[in-house]
């Protein structure tokens, strides 16, 4: 729990804040240098989130008007919300994995493939993974450093989801809603209910899974759950590699669960690992270049994790004996800066290494700011990478008449993929919508969306606003998100089809509901004129 200064405080405080806010331009160095200018003798700075609650608290008092600007100033972690919700990842308790894999820890007391020590870890242990508790924790967590908490992203990660039994992965999620509503619910149909229109809204839920696990049914299953995002560990492309990691699933299953996945308009996340047993750099990048060339692939984002070597796993002996050699981390980063530069402007590359604390690992590299790294290289060598996350606007004001719409089309073996974005004129993103026109012969996994364009992505970015705050220069709240939905539309009419249906979240049912979509058994759903 976080509290606010003392009343005695009151003047060393209402000075902090006022010099941050007389400051044209403010940068959290600049923060941290008046933080120290007003710090007591023999006594820590005031710490940011003690800061943020004092501003609130006088704000409400009437010292000031509640400012956005300054309230940004003074957090400590802005970049948190800058993708335009607040995620909230938590943790499923232990449950047996079907994987084998050389690779992964398997530590008692943790989902496979996590370590005690690392920091989602480290807060789901405390909370003994109690789903209701995290999703609390977090929300009161980001509140108390000024983060707005009405549009919730909800990451369950740990084990592999779906061999978790149903009725636990039911609990569960009702549970994590539950913390969001305020309330208890009798059901997770009520829960999902009660958050159309609670205060923490559900406007993503993610779960992680293998691509042996994804079924018509499984996928039929992860809808009615109101999953909106599936992560799968690919790690390769390469039957031989797969195998010899005992990874236990084929090429061939990663593509067959990305269709039936695509098909139900999920978005989809794959993970790529370099550096397995038997790889070698060169043959890397050719099996990084299969997830754009091959398309049943072509992946709406992606999670790089190079191979990282953990004692206690069949690797570490098989290293021990002389049989395998992480890259030394030059290696690792020039092959992850020829990666980066062909990825498409469709795929955002969500993170380049796991965050397992660096003492954990034997040998290679353990630097924990590699995209920094990666991304200067490719500075100096002239490069640019393409993808989402390197374009988004974050913090950066939006002119809406200035924005232009971008189409980027390109085909997968099943659909016909439209991604369209607002682009600012300096080339960021401010929003984008992810447009599935289905080909007509294919089957499909759900018969709810037969003849259905389908939306699978409606994402607006810059600093997360409560909802109904009115922009003030900030991307969201411009109605990009209506300009995309017509866009949408109007190609999906042009293209022939009669209805668009979207893959909601359940705290974006109302958003939809006021665009003229009505919800049906899994989707909404709107005819086309």
């Amino acid at each position: 729990m976080y509290h606010p200064p003392d009343q005695g405080n009151d003047q060393e405080v209402r000075a902090i804040i006022n010099a941050v806010r007389a400051r044209e331009h403010c940068t959290p160095h600049d923060v941290d240098r008046i933080l120290r200018r007003y710090r007591r003798p023999g006594q820590p700075p005031l710490s940011r989130t003690r800061l943020v609650a004092a501003y609130r608290r006088l704000c409400a008092q009437g010292v000031w008007p509640l400012e956005r600007e300054t309230l940004r100033r003074l957090q400590r972690k802005p970049v948190r919300t800058l993708s335009g919700v607040a995620p909230v990842t938590v943790l499923t308790k232990p449950f047996p994995c079907p994987g084998r894999c050389i690779f992964c820890p398997d530590r008692e007391g943790m989902p496979k493939s996590y370590l005690p020590d690392e920091p989602g870890a480290l807060r789901a242990a405390a909370h003994d993974f109690d789903p209701y508790a995290q999703t609390a924790s977090r929300i009161e967590a980001f509140e108390a450093i000024g983060h707005s908490t009405d549009k919730v992203e909800l990451l369950i990660l740990g084990g592999t989801w779906s061999v978790y039994p149903h009725d636990y992965q039911e609990w569960f999620i009702r549970r994590c809603l539950e913390a969001m509503n305020g309330v208890e619910s009798a059901s997770l149909l009520d829960a999902q209910q009660r958050n159309e229109t609670a205060a923490h809204r559900n406007v993503g839920l993610v779960i992680e899974t293998r691509p042996d696990t994804i079924t018509s049914e499984e996928v039929r299953r992860l809808r009615w759950l109101g999953v909106t995002k599936v992560q799968m560990g690919i790690q390769s492309l390469d039957d031989a590699i797969l195998a010899r990691n005992r990874r236990g699933h084929t090429v061939e299953q990663t593509r067959q669960a990305v269709r039936l996945l695509r098909l139900a308009g999920f978005k989809i996340v794959l993970h790529w690992m370099p550096n397995l047993l038997g790889a070698t750099p060169e043959a890397d990048l050719a099996d990084f270049r299969r997830l754009w060339d091959d398309p049943a692939l072509r992946p709406d984002e992606l999670k790089i994790y190079p191979c990282l070597l953990l004692p206690g796993t069949e690797l570490h002996t098989l290293w021990q004996q002389g049989l395998y050699r992480p890259y030394p981390e030059e290696t690792l980063i020039d092959l992850l800066v020829r990666c980066k530069a062909i990825i498409p402007p469709y795929c955002r590359v969500n993170r380049l290494m796991r965050d397992f604390p660096a003492p954990n690992i034997v040998e290679g590299c353990t630097s924990s700011n590699l995209r920094q790294i990666v991304q200067r290289r490719m500075q100096e060598q002239g490069l640019a990478c393409q993808c989402v996350r390197c374009r988004e606007v974050r913090g950066a004001e939006v002119d809406p008449d200035t924005l232009r719409l971008d189409t980027l089309t390109y085909a997968t073996d099943v659909s016909e993929e439209h991604f369209l974005s607002a682009v600012t004129p300096a080339g960021r993103l401010a929003g984008f919508l992810r447009l599935s026109l289905p080909r007509r012969q294919v089957e499909l996994p759900i018969e709810e969306i037969r003849g259905c364009a389908v939306i699978r992505e409606v994402h607006v970015y810059g600093p997360a606003l409560e909802i109904a705050a009115p922009s003030e220069g900030e991307a969201q709240h411009l109605g990009l998100g209506s300009r995309l939905i017509e866009e949408a539309k109007r190609i999906s009419q042009q293209r022939g089809f009669h209805r668009l249906a979207v893959i909601a979240a359940v705290g974006t049912r109302e958003y939809y509901r006021q665009r003229g979509f009505e919800l049906g058994e899994l989707y909404m759903l709107t005819p086309l004129q």
